[in-house]
């Protein structure tokens, strides 16, 4: 067969696409151990620094993220519905929980309320970290999650012993616009949630994303500056707030957690 003929070089092309198939998926394969262990180190990496147990630009080996978890994090799973701490025979290892994939599954979620942040189904447990300082708990950070403009925002929010006050919000993974509604992500804009109150003094969640500027937590305890151009991911923050503040989300279970941390 003549290197040059037409049907040389669809043999040739089907030949380098199959070998490049086989390669892409033996390391898909084979990586796709090591990818679910990054994935985790990074979420972990995130509860620490929405926690204040690392910095935002702070570079830290996968062994370093994992000792500072185990130091500081307690993981605890949430009964949503009973707003308290799970235990008993049946509930899964905290350790191991996959909230995504629960949400995902008939059998552990059920059909969400009509909500603004969008959210269709309610895993039957969440799991929130508890941050130590010794053998007491200082904060919690809790999972948060809601539509934006493009996507679903995931990401976390940490309150202080107070179970009020806002010690930092982070997001890990959302697809909406670089410069706009991106700037989620901008440690400048996640700075302003820090000292601002979830709850007003009724216990009801009232933080929220405004238009425009806000003032210094103390002018504007539970208002934080909207995104400049970005609208609808601003409001997709407030709703998403909102909800896992409230009733169908952490609401119950917060509200006994501080009267606990009181006690």
């Amino acid at each position: 067969m003549r290197r040059d003929s037409p049907l040389y070089t669809l043999l040739f092309a089907a030949a380098v696409c199959v070998v490049c198939s086989a390669l892409v998926s033996s390391a898909a394969v084979l990586l796709r151990q090591q990818q679910a262990l990054n994935k985790q180190l990074y979420k972990q990496q995130k509860v620490l620094i929405v926690a204040g147990l690392a910095g935002e630009d702070e570079r830290l080996a996968g062994a370093e993220v994992i000792r500072r978890f185990q130091d500081r994090i307690v993981v605890r799973l949430v009964d949503l519905e009973r707003g308290e701490f799970a235990s008993g025979e049946g509930v899964p290892d905290a350790a191991a929980y996959d909230q995504r994939r629960a949400t995902a599954d008939s059998q552990s979620s059920v059909a969400a309320p009509a909500n603004a942040a969008q959210i269709v189904r309610l895993p039957r447990y969440a799991a929130v970290y508890l941050v130590m300082e010794g053998e007491a708990p200082a904060k919690v950070v809790l999972p948060i999650q809601g539509k934006g403009l493009w996507s679903t925002l995931y990401g976390f929010l940490a309150l202080e012993r107070d179970v009020c006050t806002v010690a930092g919000i982070t997001f890990y993974e959302h697809g909406e616009t670089p410069g706009l509604g991106g700037e989620v992500d901008n440690p400048r804009w996640k700075a302003r949630w820090q000292g601002r109150l979830a709850f007003d003094q009724k216990g009801e969640p009232k933080i929220q994303v405004i238009r425009g500027a806000a003032g210094s937590p103390e002018e504007d305890p539970y208002q934080v500056d909207g995104l400049s151009g970005a609208t609808i991911t601003s409001r997709g923050v407030s709703s998403m707030l909102g909800f896992w503040l409230g009733e169908s989300g952490f609401g119950p279970f917060l509200t006994k957690l501080r009267e606990e941390w009181r006690g």
